[in-house]
C-alpha cells in the first residue's frame, strides 16, 4: 500500500480505489497516462485520496506512483486481471491492470470501502446461449465494496445483468432523480434500477448501511453521463451491433471482446464514444469522491456516538498502563546504508506501537477492552491514533498540550538488520503515580491489571504496592532489557502474578536478583 494511502486509511480519511485496466486495456498511449492523471486529481481536489490499483512485477500495488502509472500505461505486455488470474500474475512476476473484479478484492483487503471506475461488466449479448457472464457480478455478490460507475457498458445485455445482479444480493441504486438505470455512453437504457439516491448523503448513508448489516456483498451506484457529454443512444447501438458481427466474423471471445467492442465503436463514432467514455469516468471519479468524503463523515460521526454511549462492562474493565508510540520505519533498497549525509533510496512506513498500546489493542480484539492508561501529546499523531484505536478504550489516555507523542524511528538496511534507532519517549514520564491513582476503582475491580516497562519506576511500585494490599493480578511486559529490572530492583516484584520476559530480559532479571547462571545459559547474545 503506497504510503500516502496507509496513512490516510489510519487517519479515516476518505480513500477512493481506482482499477487499472482503462489504463492498459482501454485507452491508447498517451491518452490513458493523462487520463489516470486527470481522474486521480479530480479525486484529490473533492477532498479524497486516490488509490490506483495495479500489479507490477508480480506485487498487487495500492496507490500508484507516477513512475508506476506510466509503466502501466506505456507496457504492451500486461495482463488483464480478474479474480482468475491473480494467483498466475502474481506467481509468475507478471504485471497488469485490474479489472472491476480484481480492484475490488484489492481494495477490501486493504480497509478501502469504495471503488470508482467507468462502467462495470455484465452479461453479454447472446449470454443465454454463451454463459458469457462478466467476474465484476460475482464479485459484487461476494465483496462488501461500493462500486461508482455508469451502470453497465452499453455493449452488453443491460436487462439479464439487472436480473443476475438481483440473483447475486446486489444493492443497485442509480444516482439522481430518476431511477433510470444509465447506460454508460448514454444516460437511458430503458431499464429501471430497483433504488434511486438523489445525492452523496444518501449513497453514504445506503453503503454505510450495507457495511453495519455485514452481508458480504457490495453495492452498485450507476451515475448517468453527464448530459452535454452522453453519446445518442441510436448512434451508439447502430455501432455496436456492426461491432458485435465484426468480433463475431473474427471469432474474438473471452476477455478479448470488451476491449475490442470498446475500441471498434470508437472508431465507428469518430471517437464520439470515447469522449463520452471519458467523461463519464470524469464524472464518476468527482460523485464517488464526494460520496467517499460523506461515508468519512458519517463512520466518524458513528464511532463517536457509540463511544459515548458505551456503559461500564459487567464484568469489569481489565486495566493496561502502558506506552503509546508512533513508529517510523525507513528500509533502505541497499545492504548497505550510504553515510556521508547522502541520501538513500527506500520506504518509509509509519505503525502505531507501544507496548502497552499493543496489549490494550489486543485485549479489545478479544472482546475485553480494557481501560488504557496512557499519554500523548495534543500534536499531529494523536488524532491519528485516537482513529486507529477506535476499537479500544481510550477515554482515560492523557492528551498534553506542548508534549510530544512519543515517537520512535528504525532506519533498516536492505538485508533487514537495524542500522540506527531513534525514540523520543520523554511522555512516559507523564504516566505518573498521581495520574494513575484517578482510576483506584478501576484498578480494585479489575480481574487483571497490565502494565509495561515505559512507565516510571514509582508508578510501576504503586500499581505493586496497591497489588498487595487489595490482591490484585497484575501482568508485568518488561518492554527491553534495560527496563526489565524495575520491579525487582526492590520486592515490588512479589507483587507479581505474571511476567513475559525473552531470554535477554530474563538475563537482566537474573542478573538484578544475584541468582546463579543456570548451566548451559550463556549471558552474551
Amino acid at each position: 500500500i503506497q504510503p500516502s494511502v496507509q496513512e490516510a486509511l489510519m487517519e479515516g480519511r476518505p480513500v477512493v480505489a481506482l482499477e487499472s485496466t482503462i489504463i492498459t486495456h482501454g485507452m491508447a498511449y498517451p491518452q490513458n497516462l493523462s487520463m489516470a492523471r486527470e481522474v486521480e486529481e479530480i479525486v484529490t481536489t473533492n477532498g479524497a485520496v486516490p488509490a490506483t490499483v495495479g500489479i507490477v512485477r508480480g506485487r498487487i500495488h495500492i496507490g500508484l506512483t507516477d513512475e508506476e502509472l506510466q509503466f502501466l500505461a506505456g507496457s504492451r505486455n500486461v495482463v488483464k486481471v480478474s479474480r482468475r488470474d491473480l494467483p498466475y500474475v502474481l506467481s509468475q512476476g507478471l504485471s497488469g491492470g485490474t479489472t472491476v473484479s480484481g480492484t475490488m478484492i484489492a481494495a477490501h483487503k486493504a480497509g478501502i470501502p469504495l471503488f470508482v471506475t467507468g462502467g462495470i461488466g455484465g452479461v453479454h449479448r447472446g449470454g443465454q446461449h454463451t454463459l458469457d457472464v462478466s467476474a465484476d457480478l460475482t464479485e459484487l455478490g461476494r465483496t462488501p465494496v461500493a462500486v461508482v460507475s455508469a451502470g453497465v457498458k452499453s455493449i452488453l445485455d443491460i436487462g439479464r445483468t439487472l436480473e443476475y445482479l438481483e440473483t447475486q444480493g446486489v444493492c443497485v441504486a442509480a444516482f439522481g432523480e430518476s431511477r433510470e438505470f444509465p447506460a454508460f455512453f448514454s444516460r437511458q437504457s430503458g431499464f429501471q434500477a430497483p433504488y434511486h439516491v438523489r445525492n452523496e448523503d444518501e449513497a453514504a448513508e445506503l453503503i454505510a448501511s450495507a457495511l453495519r448489516l455485514g452481508l458480504g456483498s457490495g453495492v452498485l451506484i450507476a451515475v448517468p453521463c453527464p448530459p452535454e457529454r452522453a453519446a445518442p443512444g441510436h448512434v451508439v447501438e447502430e455501432a455496436i451491433q456492426q461491432a458485435l458481427h465484426e468480433a463475431r466474423l473474427k471469432g474474438i471471445t473471452g476477455k478479448e471482446v470488451t476491449p475490442f467492442l470498446l475500441q471498434k465503436i470508437s472508431d465507428l463514432t469518430d471517437g464520439e464514444s470515447l469522449d463520452s467514455n471519458i467523461a463519464l469516468i470524469q464524472n464518476n471519479a468527482r460523485v464517488g469522491s464526494c460520496i467517499a468524503v460523506a461515508l468519512s463523515e458519517l463512520q466518524k460521526a458513528t464511532r463517536k456516538k457509540r463511544l459515548s454511549r458505551r456503559e461500564d462492562l459487567i464484568p469489569p474493565q481489565p486495566v493496561v498502563i502502558g506506552g503509546i508510540n508512533v513508529d517510523f520505519i525507513a528500509k533502505a533498497q541497499n545492504s548497505v546504508i550510504l553515510g556521508g549525509g547522502q541520501t538513500n533510496a527506500g520506504r518509509v512506513r509509519r505503525s502505531f506501537g507501544g507496548v502497552g498500546r499493543n496489549l490494550a489493542d489486543c485485549l479489545s480484539r478479544l472482546g475485553l477492552t480494557p481501560l488504557f492508561l496512557s499519554a500523548m501529546g495534543k500534536d499531529e499523531h494523536s488524532e491519528s491514533i485516537l482513529h486507529y484505536c477506535h476499537h479500544m478504550d481510550m477515554r482515560a489516555v492523557l492528551q498534553l498540550e506542548g508534549k510530544n507523542t512519543a515517537t520512535y524511528c528504525a532506519v533498516i538496511t536492505g538485508a533487514g538488520e537495524l542500522s540506527v534507532g531513534l525514540g523520543d519517549m520523554d511522555i512516559h514520564r507523564e504516566i505518573t503515580e498521581q495520574y494513575v491513582s484517578k482510576f483506584k476503582e478501576s484498578l480494585f475491580q479489575a480481574p487483571l491489571v497490565c502494565i509495561d516497562g515505559n512507565v516510571p519506576l514509582s508508578t510501576l511500585q504503586y500499581v505493586c504496592q496497591l497489588a498487595r494490599e487489595h490482591r490484585l493480578a497484575v501482568c508485568y511486559e518488561p518492554t527491553d532489557e534495560n527496563k526489565a529490572s524495575k520491579p525487582f530492583l526492590s520486592d515490588s516484584w512479589k507483587a507479581l502474578t505474571f511476567i513475559s520476559p525473552n531470554l535477554q530480559e530474563l538475563r537482566a532479571i537474573n542478573r538484578t536478583l544475584g541468582n546463579p547462571l543456570p548451566a548451559g545459559i550463556e549471558y552474551s547474545v
